[in-house]
């Protein structure tokens, strides 16, 4: 739901140029008919701020002037209209070839759309075998163990740690894997809350699917806890049937489970207590409100876009930021985190987007430096050529 709205700065500097179509003023004649036209009166007219002085004592001049301003913002040029029959012709020629592209270009995401499907069944084996050593209900071999550690990233942990640690509680499979993943991803660590966290300990996997119309499901798989009687929170994104104008597939909407919260334990919703004391009794009453609270769950529950801009109310102004992010979060989850689990586990997804951060950074400041670098550059120049100034006389060359 693209909105566009055209903002023309009316009170852009007028600019010492030749008269062009851009800047030649709209009104040619006298606006308002009781201007003075004396000569000192138009030298006063044309101070600075005057005209904004005028513009702000005039709303219905400003609102007309915005009108016609904002109806040149997209509008075509006219110039196709003043070409000739032939040359016309082959425009239409290109737009053919134009819709040709398209067709191939609607095709070509089809074939990525199939080919995601494809090896989405060829890593499942690997997820489901992940799932396994997560919840200990597997052990990885002895060969995936050593092709694990063949970077040596983890080889030197393993050397510092202590011999007491075999005599230690035995512990299943790797706890608060999933947790840990959503934690150390910058978008989802801005909507975990601490009262999420006890919850989000029984996460035991993540999965994803396609489904024969475009779009993708994410499923989160809970072991029983004290929360919800849910065991799989379902988010499923789904795309229009119409392809973009690029050929690819357009953004509809989500749909998400809804969420069965045992007594109590809905971390959706905060209580608040109040005290009321009736006025003619004097006596006090306990009365309690439920208020929305901020969730990660609140994720099952996506933005709904009103069908009518008309119903849109003051709390769904931004409506389309929210679209936006909760779409984001499932693209992460589907391009990133579900195929990269481990990774983020790790930190090591991180380590990767902070150099490449790092290397935007760096290269900006290069940039500066570089630019930097050629101004001192002129400066030297300036100084090397000791050129007098005009208006003053060159300095005599007295010999010793």
């Amino acid at each position: 739901m693209d909105q566009s709205s055209a903002n023309v700065d009316i009170k852009k500097k007028q600019q010492q140029e030749a008269p062009t179509p851009q800047n030649t003023p709209i009104f040619s004649a006298p606006i308002n008919p009781s201007v003075p036209a004396s000569e000192e009166d138009m030298e006063t007219i044309q101070t600075p701020g005057t005209r904004e002085n005028i513009l702000a004592s005039n709303p219905q001049l400003l609102s007309m002037l915005q009108g016609r301003l904002g109806g040149l913002v997209g509008a075509p040029s006219g110039y196709l209209q003043t070409l000739g029959p032939d040359v016309r012709r082959r425009v239409k020629g290109l737009k053919s070839l134009q819709h040709k592209h398209a067709a191939l270009e609607a095709d070509f995401q089809k074939e990525i759309l199939a080919l995601e499907k494809k090896y989405l069944e060829l890593y499942t084996p690997l997820y489901q075998k992940r799932s396994e050593y997560v919840n200990g209900k597997a052990e990885p071999t002895d060969a995936e163990v050593e092709d694990g550690v063949s970077d040596g990233e983890e080889e030197e942990e393993e050397k510092e740690e202590d011999d007491d640690e075999k005599d230690s509680e035995k512990v299943e499979g790797i706890p608060e894997f999933w947790l840990t993943v959503l934690k150390s991803h910058p978008q989802f660590t801005d909507v975990i809350t601490e009262k999420d966290e006890d919850a989000l300990k029984h996460l035991v996997d993540i999965r994803l699917s396609y489904f024969e119309k475009p779009g993708f499901r994410l499923d989160f798989e809970f072991s029983p806890n004290e929360y919800f009687t849910n065991t799989t929170l379902s988010k499923t994104y789904f795309y229009q049937e119409e392809l973009g104008y690029g050929g690819d597939f357009v953004y509809d909407h989500a749909e998400g489970t809804k969420i069965e919260w045992k007594e109590g334990k809905d971390l959706s919703v905060t209580i608040e207590t109040k005290k009321q004391r009736h006025k003619g009794t004097n006596k006090t009453r306990v009365v309690k409100k439920t208020v929305p609270a901020e969730t990660f769950f609140s994720f099952f529950t996506p933005p709904v876009a009103p069908e009518n801009e008309d119903e849109i109310d003051d709390e769904d102004e931004d409506i389309d930021e929210k679209l936006e992010a909760d779409y984001g979060l499932g693209e992460e989850l589907k391009d990133s985190i579900v195929p990269r689990a481990i990774d983020w586990f790790t930190g090591k997804a991180l380590q990767y987007q902070d150099n490449d951060d790092q290397y935007d950074d760096d290269f900006e400041y290069e940039d500066d430096e570089e630019e930097e670098g050629d101004d001192d550059d002129d400066d030297e120049d300036d100084d090397d050529d000791d050129l007098p100034a005009k208006g003053e006389k060159a300095p005599e060359c007295k010999q010793q």
